[in-house]
């Protein structure tokens, strides 16, 4: 997920040390009605895998030993696995043998270029890389419930797809995992993913129907003038003074050309120009992003970008170039999976600790996933007391929640692919 860190202080929790998963092959089934004893018995395997998966954060498309680690713990399980989609991808498949919908989960895998400063026992053993978004707590989460879904299978119909997806931070695997067939054979009917959310508490859900995150581009611009000597300015076309007065005319697009009741976010984050006091600079460069829950405004945001800019050159004697990036579209929650979503997260933690969720300019590719099929992606509380935020070299979880979100996606399942009777 891509959005700003928030905080920095953070309280230190301290854990034990732990084993590596054991492997699970031969669990005996489990009937339906026990899914929260089953939950709580695959607790030390959850633990145990985030732990282990939080120790070799990688970045996005080099989750090479991450993959690794996912592939062998679903194959300890009995499940069919396939790897290597688009590039480190990797897919288990539950088959209960009975006729019945499919249903896909998704968790992300990829760290952030982030030196961990947690102290945690089990911390980073990649300098200058961490998981500072919770993804290690995300696939542990995954690879619990697909144990326990395993112990189940004689309860089930259906299939469950278990999908653990390379490079959502940037630039993104799930539009490439989809052009690799992840929907097909069999087809998917709805699908599920969560983030860990440390503005909740531990023991909270937050979830909401339709619009939750936003869609997210990229801009750049190139402001080209004439340069010359500080002293003799009006022999000069100058890039710098075009690009600050460009930077101002594009926070007005929001502001003025925007229907108000139509969230959207234009921040400039980079400005580049000049390299000498006495120089004035022949161009300057300036970039930033896109944040709208609207697809009308979003189809718009290029056509603006030029026109502003455009016509501040133009006043101006410059020019300029744009070089805009399509993100990932907004996250888009249909109604009625977000209602099974809440109905197993009141079961798990008590419909008072159900929350509406507020929704965010943060991004996700989540989002290529819900275009497709209808699901709901949803926020597991995991703060505490001086937590940091994500994308924070301090962050970590409240590990009790850990389990929440095990149980959540379990009474999903159930819900959708039980055997009645």
């Amino acid at each position: 997920m891509r959005v700003p860190p928030q905080r920095t202080n953070v309280t230190r929790l301290r854990f034990p040390a732990r084993r590596a998963p054991s492997p699970t092959s031969n669990l005996p089934d489990a009937p339906m009605d026990t899914i929260k004893t089953h939950v709580t018995n695959s607790t030390e395997f959850l633990l145990d895998a985030r732990r282990a998966l939080h120790r070799i954060p990688e970045l996005a498309f080099k989750e090479t030993k991450t993959a690794t680690y996912v592939a062998d713990a679903l194959l300890s399980l009995g499940l069919p696995v396939r790897t290597g989609i688009a590039g480190t991808g990797v897919m288990g498949l539950l088959e209960t043998g009975r006729p019945g919908p499919t249903i896909l989960l998704r968790a992300d895998m990829d760290a952030l270029p982030i030196q961990e400063a947690t102290g945690l026992p089990f911390c980073s053993e990649h300098p200058g890389c961490m998981h500072a978004c919770g993804h290690d707590a995300h696939m542990a989460i995954l690879l619990a419930t697909a144990r326990v879904l395993t112990q189940m299978r004689n309860s089930l119909r259906g299939t469950v797809k278990f999908l653990f997806q390379p490079a959502e931070e940037y630039p993104g695997g799930a539009a490439p995992m989809i052009a690799e067939g992840v929907l097909e054979n069999p087809a998917v009917n709805c699908c599920f993913g969560l983030h860990v959310w440390p503005s909740a508490p531990a023991g909270t859900v937050e979830v909401k129907p339709g619009p939750l995150m936003a869609a997210m581009d990229r801009f750049e611009v190139t402001i080209t003038g004439r340069g010359g000597h500080a002293a003799k300015p009006h022999e000069c076309v100058d890039a710098l003074e075009v690009g600050t007065q460009a930077v101002g005319a594009l926070q007005r697009i929001v502001s003025r050309q925007i229907d108000p009741i139509h969230p959207a976010l234009l921040t400039v984050a980079v400005f580049r120009a000049g390299h000498a006091f006495n120089v004035i600079a022949d161009t300057a460069q300036f970039g930033g992003t896109l944040r709208t829950f609207d697809t009308g405004v979003r189809s718009r945001w290029q056509e603006r970008i030029n026109q502003v800019v455009g016509g501040v050159c133009s006043a101006m004697g410059a020019t300029h170039e744009l070089q805009f990036t399509s993100g990932y579209p907004p996250v888009i929650n249909d109604v009625a999976m977000t209602e099974a979503v809440r109905r197993a997260a009141e079961a798990t933690v008590g419909a008072a600790n159900v929350r509406e969720a507020t929704p965010t300019m943060g991004g996700e590719d989540m989002a290529y996933f819900l275009e497709r099929v209808p699901g709901c992606f949803f926020f597991l509380g995991t703060g505490f007391d001086g937590c940091s935020m994500i994308h924070n070299p301090a962050f970590t979880v409240h590990e009790d929640a850990l389990p929440c979100g095990v149980e959540i996606f379990c009474r999903i399942v159930h819900e959708r692919l039980g055997i009645s009777g």
